[in-house]
């Protein structure tokens, strides 16, 4: 076990092989089986181009070959910030598959977070792409290797800065099939290890790492999978980031690959690009969230010109669907609204797709493993009875039992008998949950959340502002965006363009700037000095 990563209790480690939720078996192995049971069946597409299960497995093999050769090692943590493209599909395999721990950052994040997910994780590589929506990483890579000395390799999809590695000629190498099984004699991967680090949502701070092993992952994918009914015919289309837990194994591709069926993959989230995708493949699952739910029912006319027959389920994860937008998926675009409700840190719960119509609907669904404890708890710490809004508090085979190397939050974030802390407002109906809203302080933005703790002390290092304050306003596509409130230092101005223009130059995901600029003569404070956010919140959503 990597120091920093906290095990489950050997009981119940032994109770959940014993009963079978842990199958010890790595996520490639799973992966590979599948492969070999399906060799000439399509695994993944990505626009013209597309890979057999066969070749899948061929090429994950080649890959995982070529990072031992680099230099990657069993447990290195390796940082991967990649679009959604087969490429990142064959290295997130091969990573796994050498016993490396793949870091999972996304596209959007910029050079503090990234060199924060490096540090954390003491990662010996990073593994991003040249030029992405018009942004340049490999310049941010080469400064997060100047700041963090156990940073020694940087891979790049694409043209390569020098002192960097081509993915691409990696990729295109072939090597033989005595130089293939040298290299797998070194790969240690007990099912027992860390297999993934996930980000948490930052709800305080920068991210902290969530630790997956390959025991929790396999089952988080393989019952995410079976409740979203996958199986061999299903087809699968990713269009948010794959380096979300929902669209890696909640269910995602590591769902689909447990059942055998068809992952296709895109980056591009206009309405027509999207759906010519499901006409032209026979998309029969799409992971979505609110922002995009929102504009498809609002473009039925544009979505009307395609076939969408094979169309059985939109899945909808991130931040609640509203019940009125759940039946107008079933009566606009003829599929059944999936809701998926849970944490990179563990419990998924799913509405299941023969639920009643009140539970489709109404519901956030319920837990997708019957080992999953649930409680909700009251301001005492005492479980509430159903019926009751309180903190959701979780404990089961796929919910980590600690952070990455975070003690101090650890205290926090779970309770003295083991429970994880959801930070969710919630009551409950038997096994059903239905999310009231949230105990912690960040706005979910479509999906991302965004700590406010973390924007506010970045905004005070401005030179005009006095005092900050980032709250939530409602917003009909995203459901939440950022406002933030300043008080400003004596005869000063200022804009909501110079403002997020300083946070560019802080190396801050875009997603994160707030959107909205209100400046005030004096912040409303309690009597010890505290921002009273409640009333801040008030006024921008009557304003709004």
């Amino acid at each position: 076990m990597i120091e920093g990563f906290i095990p489950w209790p050997a009981e119940a480690a032994e109770r959940y092989r014993r009963e079978g939720y842990w199958e010890d078996l790595t996520v490639t192995d799973v992966v590979f089986q599948r492969c070999d049971a399906f060799p000439d069946r399509t695994a993944v597409i990505d626009g013209d181009r597309a890979l057999s299960y066969g070749e899948l497995k061929q090429r994950v093999e080649q890959l995982a070959a070529q990072f031992v050769l680099s230099g990657i090692e069993p447990e290195d943590r390796v940082v991967v910030q990649l679009p959604n493209t087969i490429e990142f599909v064959l290295v997130y395999l091969a990573l796994v598959r050498t016993g490396a721990i793949p870091v999972m950052a996304l596209p959007a994040h910029r050079q503090r977070e990234v060199e924060h997910f490096v540090s954390t994780a003491n990662a010996r590589a990073l593994i991003t792409t040249d030029i992405y929506r018009k942004f340049d990483f490999r310049p941010m890579a080469e400064a997060v290797r100047s700041a963090v000395p156990s940073l020694k390799h940087v891979f790049i999809l694409g043209e390569p800065l020098a002192g960097q590695i081509s993915l691409h000629d990696m990729l295109q190498a072939e090597l033989s099939e005595e130089e293939l099984t040298k290299c797998a004699s070194q790969y240690q991967t007990p099912p027992d290890s860390v297999a993934t680090m996930l980000l948490s949502g930052g709800t305080t701070s920068l991210s902290k790492l969530i630790p997956r092993t390959h025991n929790d992952y396999v089952l988080n994918a393989k019952l995410c999978g079976e409740v979203a009914g996958f199986g061999p015919e299903t087809v699968f289309l990713a269009i948010l980031p794959l380096g979300h837990n929902y669209n890696l194994a909640s269910p995602g591709i590591l769902g689909v690959f447990y059942y055998g069926g068809t992952v296709v993959v895109s980056q591009d989230l206009k309405t027509e690009a999207v759906f010519s995708l499901v006409e032209k493949h026979g998309v029969t699952v799409i992971a979505a969230a609110v922002p995009l739910i929102t504009r498809w029912l609002a473009s039925r006319d544009e979505i009307a010109r395609f076939d969408l027959s094979s169309l059985r389920v939109i899945q909808n994860g991130g931040a609640k669907l509203a019940p009125e937008l759940r039946r107008r998926l079933q009566s606009s675009l003829g599929c059944t609204p999936q809701e998926i409700y849970g944490t990179a840190e563990g419990l998924v719960n799913m509405t299941r797709l023969d639920d009643p119509e009140e539970l489709i609907l109404e519901s956030s669904g319920a837990p997708v493993c019957e080992a999953d404890e649930i409680k909700v708890l009251g301001e005492d710490g005492q479980e509430l009875p159903d019926g009751e809004t309180g903190e959701l508090v979780v404990r089961g085979p796929y919910t980590i039992c600690g952070y990455f190397n975070a003690p101090e939050k650890n205290e926090t974030a779970f309770t003295a008998d083991g429970f994880y802390r959801m930070g969710d407002a919630v009551r409950k109906e038997g096994r059903y949950v239905y999310c009231d809203g949230r105990k912690q302080d960040l706005i979910n933005r479509g999906g991302e959340k965004i700590s406010c703790d973390e924007i506010e002390s970045i905004i005070l290092e401005h030179p005009k502002v006095e005092l900050a304050a980032v709250v939530a306003m409602p917003d009909p596509e995203f459901g939440e965006k950022g406002c933030a409130f300043v008080q400003l230092k004596d005869d000063e101005t200022l804009t909501l363009e110079e403002l997020v223009s300083f946070l560019k130059q802080q190396g801050i995901a875009s997603f994160k700037f707030p959107e909205r600029l209100e400046v005030q003569e004096q912040l409303p404070l309690s009597p010890v000095g505290k921002v009273l956010k409640k009333e801040l919140r008030a006024m921008v959503t009557e304003e709004a």
